[in-house]
């Protein structure tokens, strides 16, 4: 298998319109931004693919928070990491092969989609940032579907997003709404056919980003 985007090239930047927050016109760390779902093509699929999974997935994502965007502080970049996940789509359909840029997500909806847009069939667990703004009274809520990038603007290292699909030998994977990653990751035992992964890097470290 194989995977494309024409909206950023693999290990190269994600473009700040497909992340959550980028940095501000005036000086400001981080601001929200466009959070448009990248365009995403694969193909070559295995013979007997009944249905695809889509995640993305930062794997550096800090272990501990403790200085996680606070002034005068610096997430080291040896710090150890852990995953953070982006986007969590099951049950695409056999025949299809495409997301058009912005076509499944198109700016930052306080406390969650609800009911993101994908293909028809298609189911979309929890992301991540429903835990990261669990304490937030403004923000909180249900994060489903895809939202972009926003790790720490003092992280030192740089971040890299795998948009992962898999090939499966099942038409639909037998998880209860709403799911996370872990529960995927137990479902599709034993019947992936196939995967490809092309990976974004993206940092608000100014340092970073020259």
């Amino acid at each position: 298998m194989h995977i494309r985007s024409k909206s950023f090239h693999d290990m190269q930047p994600i473009p700040s319109e497909f992340a959550f927050g980028k940095p501000g016109p005036d000086g400001e760390p981080c601001v929200l931004s466009d959070n448009r779902n990248p365009h995403l093509a694969w193909g070559d699929v295995p013979d007997g693919t009944r249905s695809f999974v889509l995640t993305c997935i930062d794997v550096d994502v800090p272990s501990v928070g403790d200085d996680v965007n606070r002034e005068g502080r610096k997430v080291r970049a040896d710090l150890p990491r852990v995953e953070f996940v982006h986007w969590l789509m099951i049950d695409i359909p056999a025949e299809f092969r495409e997301f058009g840029a912005g076509s499944c997500a198109d700016g930052v909806v306080a406390r969650g989609k609800r009911e993101p847009p994908g293909p028809p069939g298609a189911r979309q667990g929890r992301n991540d940032y429903t835990g990261w703004f669990a304490a937030d009274a403004d923000m909180a809520g249900d994060y489903f579907g895809y939202d972009g990038p926003c790790p720490p603007w003092n992280d030192e290292r740089l971040h890299h997003y795998h948009f992962r699909v898999h090939a499966l030998d099942v038409p639909t994977l037998a998880v209860a709404e709403p799911f996370t990653l872990a529960d995927v990751r137990r479902a599709t035992q034993g019947h992936v056919l196939g995967e490809a992964v092309v990976v974004g890097t993206y940092s608000l470290n100014a340092a970073l980003r020259r």
